[in-house]
């Protein structure tokens, strides 16, 4: 009855987290299109046949469908929610159908439309960010040695109790999060580091260690570690304006994080092992949910941040790919031949779903490897 209850407490706020986060994604097509002109059809969280919905004064049917993994905005001219254009029906319309149809619109107005997702989720984030640095402040830990361990690469390197890091090959070093940032993605990579040590400044070499870790979660995960602990931090309160500043900061140091580690999930550098899918983001749900709404609106903030940054990649039928033919048809002169779009969304759609699979099969290997 526990594990049941449980089960049903992680799904409840995966539903309920992910549903939030969507309808922002799908609200920022929304608005623009509206702007734009566009005659929306259908707008829709999750997938699959209506559970619950109604139609507004402008013809929109506004729906809730049982499989939350996402959601659309289906607009007039298009075929699907996956906004695969409709030539045929196009080729149909009248004129004033043609004026408040996707297709018909500029190709930099529905660039606009698909941004728009993305955007959304970028903006929703920094307000959640902007409104728990308000609330909590900025606490600094400052980038001052106070602890090396034993047959560690910090102690084989020669760093020392009291040492403050100046900079990590090149990049100026303000907060020991910054450290710990640079080091966890630097496996195995050479680290040239300028420390401060008695008042002289010193260039060491040091090489991370892959060890294994807890994360925010509790869960094993192996990282790359210097071997060093630092505990003194300065406290600001931070005003609106400075926690504006700070969650704009934050959102682009994520985002960058993010790409990167896509980036070497592409090239091999990174474990596809860490790749997490719905079943454990709803075990991450949860455990946010019961440990407070500071929690979960930091966790919202990052699946936020995420989703927007995935639908950025040029892999069709994602708004990223959209862009991308809309960025070819803009140097055309006119778009890309509707076979060749057919078959590119075919294989984004093939794509997308082969990687969720493996997601959720990863999911449960590491569950039953875990018990």
């Amino acid at each position: 009855m526990a594990l049941l209850q449980l089960i049903l407490h992680n799904i409840f706020s995966f539903v309920l987290i992910i549903s939030v986060i969507v309808f922002i994604h799908e609200f920022g097509h929304f608005l623009v299109a509206r702007l734009c002109g566009v005659k929306v059809d259908e707008f829709a969280i999750g997938f699959g046949r209506e559970l619950i919905g109604f139609t507004d004064k402008k013809g929109t049917r506004w729906k809730i469908c049982p499989i939350p993994f996402g959601g659309y905005v289906k607009m007039f001219g298009d075929k699907n929610g996956s906004s695969i254009p409709d030539e045929d029906l196009l080729a149909q319309m009248s004129v004033a159908e043609k004026k408040v149809s996707f297709l018909g619109k500029t190709v930099w107005q529905r660039m606009a439309i698909v941004v728009a997702g993305p955007v959304a989720n970028f903006l929703l984030t920094i307000f959640i960010f902007t409104f728990l640095f308000r609330i909590n402040g900025l606490n600094t830990v400052l980038p001052i040695i106070d602890v090396v361990a034993e047959n560690s690469a910090a102690a084989e390197s020669g760093l020392k109790k009291g040492d403050r890091i100046l900079s990590i090959n090149g990049k100026e070093i303000s907060a020991f999060e910054e450290v710990r940032e640079l080091v966890t993605l630097s496996v195995d990579k050479e680290l040239q580091l300028i420390i401060l040590r008695n008042e002289e400044e010193i260039s060491l070499t040091t090489i991370p260690k892959i060890q294994t870790t807890k994360n925010f979660f509790g869960e094993e995960v192996k990282v790359g570690m210097l071997g060093i602990g630092a505990s003194k931090s300065i406290h600001q309160d931070l005003n609106l304006g400075q926690s504006f500043l700070e969650a704009n900061k934050e959102t682009y140091k994520i985002s960058i994080a993010i790409f990167k580690a896509i980036g070497e999930l592409i090239t091999g550098k990174r474990s596809v092992d860490e790749l997490s899918g719905p079943i454990k983001m709803a075990k991450y749900s949860g455990k946010t949910v019961e440990m407070g709404f500071t929690v979960v609106l930091w966790f919202a903030a990052m699946i936020s941040l995420n989703l927007g940054v995935m639908n950025l990649l040029p892999i069709p039928v994602l708004d990223g790919g959209h862009l991308f033919f809309y960025l070819i048809e803009a140097i055309r002169g006119k778009p890309l031949s509707q076979k060749i779009q057919q078959i590119s969304f075919k294989f984004g759609l093939s794509l997308v779903l082969t990687l969720m699979l493996f997601t959720i099969f990863n999911d449960v290997r590491q569950i039953v490897l875990g018990m």
